[in-house]
């Protein structure tokens, strides 16, 4: 028998039951903050079926998700991701358009996981979707923070709102284990409300007074193909060797690592699946070809991020690094002069374009993005992002390296109202002929 649940308004009450066209209509408040759980209930609680990974922070979400599901599934499980690349089984993901999608589209998707057979689900949990209650009646075996850097303050208005919509994930959310950055100030900050929490370090950030439980780095060593870390944690120590790119992307695997090991996964097996991990789709991702320059496209799109994917290929770059960024139309404004001393600072040569313009004239954007810059005149300006990254890769030298910043896996520019065709990772496999 079919029936309607909408909002009660006006003279209808909670719990109120009416008739319209010989349909039953149940009328709830606050039906919003309620939505989850009775979605929940209508999917016979998926999230009770599957071993569910949380994963909120402002950078490292995807790669992180990806590492958890990728790793999961070489010991034995049926992994799944949901999130900004997309949903689905590994190897399966649809795209999608939100992060984090409706309430009862994320407890529609996790029942179609599970009657896929997924046992592990990682699942990227925004600040939009949890100020929002998309997430609010799932059960969350573990909930990774991986940091909090300045974004979406056209939604939050200030950082301070912004962190307080993270924190929903710890303070009113079904959270097994919580896994949290120590290197980042707002993880330390939660790790003192979180006694049971797991810290994570790369930059010895580890309380040694802490009750709780730790993964450090110990050393570090980057190279031509990633990095090998060694590291000691309460479950042992060892070394890994990562095909990531980055500081951030070690980062990333360490909190990947210390969830699993929280949640009962065996060291050993852990280490010896480890070399098997493969870089993330459009995240610091290499594209290499005789004679040419290096080129690594990366979804980068906030100041922090931009600045630790430069840093990175920094330590990968033997002559000039070059920067090809843009910032979104419509979005945060106070973001884009951040950028711009970003590119200035840390890039050697600066190419601003455009990156999902939308409404606005993109001009304007990228006049935005060079006021932060103490000498805009030395940056090349060029608005069509295809023409830009084909200027930067045409022009490097064989030993530079050409960070494409902005889009990763996007496969789209949104310009006006349309959403047009374009992928950095194309453009950039066909410019050195290679396979995206």
């Amino acid at each position: 028998m079919a029936a309607i649940i909408a909002e009660a308004k006006g003279e209808a009450t909670d719990g109120e039951i009416r008739e319209m066209h010989g349909v039953p209509v149940i009328y709830l408040s606050q039906l919003n903050e309620r939505l989850s759980a009775l979605a929940g209930r209508f999917y016979h609680e998926p999230s009770d079926n599957l071993r569910l990974v949380g994963v909120t922070g402002t950078n490292g979400k995807t790669t992180t998700t990806q590492l958890l599901a990728q790793w999961s599934q070489l010991l034995g499980e049926t992994s799944a991701v949901m999130g900004t690349v997309g949903n689905g089984l590994l190897g399966k993901v649809i795209p999608t358009e939100n992060t984090t999608g409706s309430a009862v589209d994320v407890q529609h998707e996790l029942a179609g996981l599970v009657d896929q057979g997924a046992t592990f689900c990682a699942m990227e949990v925004s600040s939009h979707g949890l100020v929002q209650h998309r997430v609010a009646a799932l059960k969350f075996a573990a909930s990774v923070f991986t940091n909090l850097s300045r974004d979406h303050l056209d939604y939050h208005g200030d950082m301070e709102h912004y962190e307080a919509a993270k924190w929903l994930l710890y303070s009113e959310h079904h959270c097994g284990q919580a896994i949290i950055n120590a290197d980042d100030e707002v993880g330390r900050r939660w790790l003192a409300k979180l006694p049971d929490a797991v810290a994570v370090s790369m930059e010895d950030h580890i309380n040694p007074n802490c009750h709780g439980r730790w993964l450090k780095a110990i050393d570090v060593n980057y190279h031509d193909s990633g990095a090998t870390i060694r590291f000691s944690s309460s479950w042992g120590d060892g070394e890994i060797e990562s095909r990531l790119m980055g500081a951030f992307n070690v980062s990333n695997l360490l909190l990947a690592l210390a969830t699993l090991l929280a949640l009962g996964y065996p060291l050993a097996d852990l280490l010896k699946t480890a070399a098997r991990l493969q870089p993330v789709c459009g995240r610091m991702e290499v594209f290499t070809a005789p004679g040419k320059p290096t080129v690594v496209v990366d979804y980068a799109h906030t100041p922090d991020a931009l600045e630790k994917a430069l840093q990175a290929a920094r330590l990968h770059c033997a002559g000039k690094l070059w920067c090809v960024f843009g910032c979104g139309g419509d979005r945060d404004k106070g973001k884009r002069p951040l950028m711009g001393a970003i590119a200035e600072e840390f890039a050697d040569v600066a190419v601003v374009t455009d990156d999902n313009p939308r409404t606005e004239e993109p001009r304007a954007i990228i006049n935005d993005i060079l006021a932060g810059m103490l000498d805009a005149g030395h940056a090349k300006v060029m608005e069509g992002r295809a023409e830009a990254v084909t200027c930067a890769v045409m022009q490097a030298k064989e030993n530079d390296v050409v960070l494409v910043a902005g889009k990763g896996h996007e496969d789209y520019q949104i310009v006006g109202n349309q959403r047009l065709d374009y992928s950095d990772r194309v453009t950039v496999a066909r410019l050195l002929g290679v396979i995206a």
